[in-house]
């Protein structure tokens, strides 16, 4: 993992040179995810070359821990609260969903706040001249526990071909906080872990992306990556280092 690391962090330094861009720009959500994407930036590049954005809709469960979190990497960071843009957004497409006979679904109610966000931060990188750090994981892609062009955009990606599990153990060798790093995932919204909503764990969807092995939620785990392969495509390109073994790819 120390290999790893010294990888990923030597990748992001080259990548933003190469790009002539001065820092990144990071959602930080107060989860894992952020947190040590956010810290091998910092390596990569300095504290102050990495800014955080903390984007609540309304009310945020995590605001606290991200707002521990910048503290504790160093970074300067800001809070937009992005409730009066999703109101808008939402209020405005009632009518045309309606003329359609239709109701606005949760589909589009839990998709477009992370879209606003994504806006938000290329809007304030576009500025700037950094770049938008994607913070997906392999395991949330694989089964597509993504917004399209939300959380799963970006223009580099530190930990996209790394699963959750690699992830924390990642974090745990940068000497992040375990509180942190061991934290619950959930979306802090629905009151439920993300493994909850999922239907099986990141234990046993790790597994078989590292090793093929097909547990008991295997059939529900091979559902999940069918159905969002579209999510995959044209969005965070993922190296291949490692086998596939989702239908045989």
């Amino acid at each position: 993992m120390k290999q790893e690391i010294d990888k990923i962090v030597d990748w992001i330094k080259q990548y933003v040179k190469n790009a002539h861009a001065e820092g990144v720009v990071i959602g930080m959500s107060g989860g894992k995810d952020s947190l040590i994407v956010a810290k091998l930036c910092a390596l990569a590049l300095g504290n102050n070359k990495v800014y955080g954005v903390i984007m609540p809709n309304g009310k945020m469960i995590d605001k606290s821990d991200a707002v521990v979190t910048c503290k504790l990497l160093g970074i300067p960071y800001t809070t937009i609260n992005i409730n009066k843009t999703y109101k808008n957004i939402i209020k405005s497409v009632i009518k045309p969903i309606k003329s359609q006979n239709r109701d606005i679904s949760s589909v589009t109610t839990i998709n477009t706040a992370p879209r606003i966000r994504m806006t938000t931060l290329y809007a304030i990188a576009g500025s700037l001249n950094y770049l938008v750090a994607n913070t997906s994981n392999l395991s949330e892609a694989s089964v597509g526990y993504t917004t399209k062009w939300g959380d799963n955009v970006g223009d580099f990606a530190p930990i996209a071909n790394y699963t959750k599990t690699e992830v924390c153990k990642m974090g745990l060798m940068l000497d992040l906080p375990d509180s942190l790093v061991n934290k619950i995932p959930s979306d802090g919204l629905s009151g439920k872990s993300d493994e909850d909503k999922l239907g099986f764990s990141y234990a046993e969807l790790d597994e078989f992306i590292r090793t093929g092995k097909k547990g008991e939620k295997f059939d529900k785990i091979s559902k999940m990556h069918q159905i969002s392969n579209h999510k995959r495509i044209g969005t965070v390109k993922y190296e291949n280092n490692t086998k596939n073994y989702f239908l045989g790819e």
